[in-house]
């Protein structure tokens, strides 16, 4: 069979509120990049990324994420799991913890933090691989890992590539889990993004945190991103109002484990 692209419009216009974003929601984003983001500012992005790291530790995030990704392979013995977008690679290291037999690939679009990861602990782990993978474009087989995993990462991609990641990810892996901000009502927007915009000035990740609020993505977008990278691609959206919002996408496979294409 073909596999034809359904576009209503152009992706890249996509609202980070979705195609029924209001008025004030298409309002409420910005293309603006944040630290990690950038390449000028090395020691705000290394303060950047040891917070995060260290807010997963304290606040226990890893290992929330970690137990929400292994309960999606809880019925394979030696599950093969992927992680994009590691950063300090926190989630691999809990996932290998948590679970006596998983084989994590730990990746990072950039070579610094692929390096850095290298460099450590999980860089010597026996099930562990430490690698630069680009999320939208994984260097692997159809079907060849059990689970990818991009945690606190996806909105920072613009809609053309985090559509890909939904095109990329269920190819490369029976499920992909995305784990990420949740985009709040307009009005509680507001008020989050008041209480935080006196602090980004002079907390590094305050200034992230504000520009990640305006670039998270609604489950309408999530949708249209997964039907824009292919309708066959199944979405599922979970979380409450105070948990992250978690995304698993799937697609029908041949007896061959390749995904069908429609």
């Amino acid at each position: 069979m073909v596999h034809v692209a359904a576009e209503i419009f152009d992706i890249e216009a996509l609202p980070r509120g979705g195609p029924d974003a209001s008025w004030l929601d298409r309002r409420l984003q910005t293309n603006r990049l944040e630290y990690l983001d950038r390449g000028d500012v090395d020691d705000l992005k290394r303060k950047v990324a040891r917070s995060l790291d260290w807010s997963g530790k304290i606040l226990l995030l890893h290992e929330m994420f970690a137990r929400i990704a292994l309960d999606e392979v809880a019925d394979l013995p030696d599950p093969r799991i992927l992680e994009l977008g590691s950063g300090h690679g926190g989630l691999s290291r809990a996932l290998l913890d948590m679970h006596p037999t998983a084989h994590v690939t730990v990746t990072d679009a950039e070579l610094t933090s692929v390096a850095a990861i290298a460099a450590g602990d999980l860089g010597r782990h026996p099930r562990a691989v430490v690698c630069e993978t680009d999320a939208t474009a994984i260097d692997a087989p159809d079907g060849f890992y059990d689970l990818a995993v991009f945690a606190r990462s996806f909105h920072h991609l613009p809609p053309t590539l985090a559509s890909r990641v939904f095109a990329e990810g269920t190819r490369a892996a029976h499920k992909l889990l995305i784990i990420d901000l949740r985009r709040p009502p307009s009005l509680l927007h507001i008020l989050v993004l008041a209480l935080k915009l006196p602090l980004t000035p002079v907390i590094p990740i305050m200034h992230d945190g504000f520009i990640s609020s305006l670039r998270a993505y609604s489950p309408s977008a999530l949708r249209e991103l997964a039907r824009h990278a292919d309708p066959a691609i199944t979405v599922e959206l979970r979380g409450g109002a105070f948990r992250p919002q978690i995304v698993l996408a799937s697609r029908l496979r041949s007896p061959s484990g390749k995904p069908e294409r429609f």
